[in-house]
């Protein structure tokens, strides 16, 4: 699959630099709105089938990471792509202002406790990139620091991946526009007017800068064990079909199964 002006690759080679600029966020390719709707039908089953392996023979954990500038649809494309996902070893963990109590700790400290074990799938609504991110626009820690933190970052998805955890990593890219329309629409919207932050507005005045920061982010960070995958968002439904494929193919390389019944069952006959 491909999106933007270049038709770069969904997923940009490690070692690539790429730009942000040459990405259209409404790319669809030759894909209709139709046959989106009807394509991420069975893919979220498929995607149900395949947790449930995973949830049954806890040899793998998975981790899923969106990240997006505001109204960039993290939680859209959660509620879309694992609609029919049952709760059973699956999770969603969002990412807010941190917490007195975790700022006394280490930048990752309240990233670990909900990495997913084995047998789990996570969802990070947000994660541990904000570091390098609002950190890095907000001027909330110098330059030296938010830059060594892209090394730690790439340590710690090499360590996961040793240890047998899938980091699945969603960029999704929207244009200006769009997330002035999506900020209007949840100004006008009284059922979405709670989403709203008079600080969005704020943010927004930085769009220059987070792209900048985006950039640097998928550049420093997109390794063979963990790759940016960078999604064209301002079209939902092209967005959940490229984030549900990607999902359902990675999973679908695990070459899961179940597990073998305990000595004796095969064949049991229940009275």
């Amino acid at each position: 699959m491909f999106c933007g002006v270049k038709k770069q690759p969904l997923v940009p080679s490690p070692g690539h630099a790429i730009r942000l600029a040459d990405f259209a966020a409404d790319y669809v390719g030759e894909m209709s709105k139709a046959a989106a709707l009807e394509r991420i039908v069975p893919l979220r089953a498929r995607l149900n089938e395949l947790q449930d392996e995973l949830y049954a023979g806890k040899k793998y954990a998975v981790l899923v990471v969106l990240q997006a500038t505001d109204t960039g649809g993290k939680d859209g494309t959660i509620k879309s792509v694992f609609k029919e996902v049952g709760p059973l070893g699956c999770s969603v963990t969002s990412f807010g202002v941190p917490t007195p109590e975790e700022l006394s700790h280490d930048y990752l400290w309240r990233y670990r406790m909900p990495m997913p074990a084995r047998g789990q799938l996570v969802i990070f609504n947000r994660s541990y990139y904000e570091s390098v991110l609002v950190e890095r626009v907000r001027k909330i820690v110098p330059k030296a620091v938010w830059k060594q933190r892209y090394k730690e970052i790439n340590a710690l998805e090499a360590y996961l991946a040793r240890e047998r955890t899938v980091v699945l990593k969603f960029y999704l890219h929207i244009s200006k526009d769009e997330q002035r329309e999506r900020l209007q629409d949840r100004v006008d919207d009284p059922a979405k007017r709670w989403k709203f932050e008079m600080g969005d507005l704020d943010d927004r005045k930085h769009w220059s800068d987070y792209q900048r920061a985006f950039e640097d982010m998928i550049n420093r960070t997109n390794t063979a064990v963990a790759p940016w995958h960078i999604v064209p968002g301002d079209h939902k439904w092209y967005r959940d079909v490229a984030v549900a494929e990607a999902i359902v193919s990675r999973l679908e390389r695990l070459k899961m199964e179940y597990p073998e019944a305990a000595p004796g069952v095969e064949g049991l006959k229940v009275e």
